[in-house]
């Protein structure tokens, strides 16, 4: 089911019934760009701390915007052993213009041609997205209206009231009381918005919302002061309609956040950020603070990436480079628990993908990470249970889960995942390796990493003139390289120790090795004096 700005309002109540009901949620985001394009010391690399690669990515998350988000509900179906039922939807988004609110954001080519591949529709996301804002964008807003002095100051919507105010006056010089006209499409908060300032700007006017658009009516001063002070329609009432329809997708992120219900992804840590700048407040400089914000808007996370991962090496199943393929694996004769697996259908109007694949779309791909979730458990469930467990729940799942809750996977850092619910793992990478170099000078980062690429794929960090650090993500691909550098002439690779290669450390014994040898000096010819 696709939903933007025109069916959104009506869908809410359905959705929040359903959220409040679900087992858990699945989630898929698509954004206009994944990654600035950062170089030099600001480059994502294996040798940042999750810190490190928070501050880096942050700046990536406030240039660009959520598209598409892809919610796909998951609720047991009662009375039936091991059955669920998947409500999954597409929401079409767009940042809100209202007022002071305009943002800015970019476009990453490759982002664009890789969602148009797959049929991304453009026009739904441009022309009728759902709009949203953050908690710290509401506030601003929610002042400016209440306190009455908020403006349209938006170039196209200034033009667009313009337009209304000039037609809707012509027709008032020939209009007589009681008399009506429409204004056909205008829809959402922005007709809201067109209300309020032909109500401000006409005292003889009186606006209704109807399906054919907004129809403006000929009254007379009295009848629109009664008009005014009805409770249904008082302007303080209208206020609060307005910022709720200004405040859009942003209402039933609060939904989702108050149901608490777990939330599953896969390789969800974009998708996290994302969420945190765009509906909750702006991402904080400090790393900590922004783990312990997502923890509090949602204490069970599962990232099905971090979960198959461990899977993958015990069952020895076929590699795989995306979640189409992981789901696939687990749906055929390779997963042993194929047929006494959980039983997951469509829900009446989401039934889309009962034969259509549509991969990154982003309700698919959310309907596929809970189905692999559901599998990958029954999966651990059966492992760890002597005779098949008949009739699995939900409750279970999540039990055998818990090693692989809020263990969020990270693609490319100092470390593979990030705990939202306590410290980090320390590292469990391959070991660092340094490089020193003999005659060739004024080499580059760029040139050794071009050297090194048909053996294995190395992140390169400069740590002298003549020495560089490398780190890969494989530990086979250390042991080569290690292998086959050995006695080179010119490349000498080894094993890095701080202790003993840090120009640091080095600096610091070489001043406690001058001082100590004047010390030692001033000592004997004190000692030699008169």
């Amino acid at each position: 089911m696709d939903v933007g700005a025109d069916e959104f309002e009506e869908s809410l109540p359905l959705l929040q019934e359903l959220v409040q009901e679900a087992d858990f949620v699945g989630l898929d985001i698509e954004f206009t760009g994944l990654r600035s394009n950062l170089s030099g010391p600001q480059q994502i690399s294996l040798f940042d701390l999750p810190s490190e690669w928070y501050l880096k990515t942050r700046q990536s998350v406030q240039q660009f915007t959520i598209c598409q988000i892809g919610l796909s509900v998951f609720s047991a179906i009662e009375g039936e052993a091991n059955k669920y039922i998947a409500h999954s939807c597409n929401f079409f988004l767009f940042p809100t213009t209202f007022g002071i609110l305009d943002s800015e954001f970019s476009f990453q080519a490759s982002s664009v041609q890789f969602l148009n591949q797959y049929g991304f529709n453009y026009n739904k996301f441009l022309k009728n997205g759902i709009p949203y804002m953050n908690e710290e964008q509401e506030k601003k807003i929610r002042h400016d209206i209440l306190t009455g002095n908020w403006r349209v100051r938006s170039s196209p919507d200034k033009d667009q009231i313009k337009a209304v105010i000039d037609k809707v006056t012509r027709w008032l010089d020939l209009a007589k009381e009681g008399d009506w006209m429409t204004l056909p499409g205008i829809a959402g908060f922005q007709a809201f918005e067109v209300q309020l300032v032909l109500r401000q700007a006409l005292p003889d006017i009186w606006t209704v919302l109807k399906d054919e658009g907004v129809v403006v009516k000929k009254v007379s001063k009295q009848h629109r002061w009664y008009l005014q002070n009805t409770s249904c329609d008082r302007e303080s009432c209208w206020k609060e309609k307005i910022l709720l329809s200004a405040r859009g997708f942003s209402v039933f992120f609060q939904m989702l956040v108050k149901a608490q219900k777990p939330l599953v992804g896969h390789n969800m840590m974009m998708d996290l950020l994302h969420l945190h700048e765009k509906f909750f407040r702006p991402l904080p400089e400090s790393y900590n603070q922004f783990k312990q914000n997502i923890h509090s808007l949602f204490p069970v996370l599962i990232d099905t990436k971090n979960v198959t991962k461990d899977i993958w090496k015990e069952m020895n199943f076929p590699r795989v480079s995306n979640l189409s393929e992981v789901y696939e694996v687990l749906n055929s004769d390779l997963n042993p628990t194929k047929n006494s697996g959980p039983e997951i259908v469509h829900a009446s109007r989401c039934e889309k993908y009962v034969k259509t694949k549509c991969p990154h779309e982003a309700a698919y791909d959310a309907f596929l990470c809970g189905s692999v979730l559901l599998k990958v458990a029954h999966l651990l469930l059966q492992k760890i249970h002597i005779d098949p467990v008949p009739e699995s729940s939900f409750p279970q799942y999540l039990d055998v889960l818990a090693p692989y809750v809020n263990q969020v996977n990270l693609i490319r850092a100092g470390v593979p995942k990030i705990n939202f619910s306590g410290p980090d793992y320390p590292s469990i990478r391959p070991p660092i390796l340094i490089l020193s170099i003999k005659r060739w000078s004024g080499v580059s980062e760029q040139q050794v990493y071009h050297k090194f690429q048909n053996l294995c794929k190395f992140d390169v960090r400069r740590l002298t003139r003549s020495q560089f650090l490398l780190l890969t993500n494989k530990f086979k691909d250390a042991r080569n390289v290690l292998k086959e550098y050995r006695g080179h002439p010119t490349l000498c690779i080894s094993l890095y120790r701080y202790w003993r290669h840090s120009p640091d450390v080095n600096c610091v014994l070489q001043v406690c090795g001058i001082v100590t040898a004047w010390a030692l000096l001033a000592f004997i010819f004190g000692r030699s004096g008169p």
